[in-house]
């Protein structure tokens, strides 16, 4: 089933862009994913299952990197949002 995911992070750091642009960039590695992003969210598309497993991967990757962080998170199934 088709999953899209809007995610906004807020790095509990007094750098937070960074941590933001790192978040991003990782998202961009995964090449079975749509990612698109905006001035206050990035948008995921793909595969339910495989859309989640990358948000996890990614939000470890993400404290494991730069620490504590806050992800608000919208999703839609079955609804191509890009």
């Amino acid at each position: 089933m088709l999953l899209s995911a809007e995610i906004s992070m807020y790095p509990l750091a007094e750098s937070y862009i960074p941590p933001i642009d790192g978040f991003i960039e990782k998202l961009n590695t995964y090449a079975d994913l749509k990612v698109e992003t905006f001035p206050t969210c990035t948008v995921l598309m793909g595969e339910q299952g495989r859309v989640m497993e990358v948000l996890q991967d990614a939000m470890v990757w993400s404290h494991e990197k730069y620490g504590k962080a806050i992800f608000v998170t919208k999703f839609i199934l079955d609804y191509e949002a890009l």
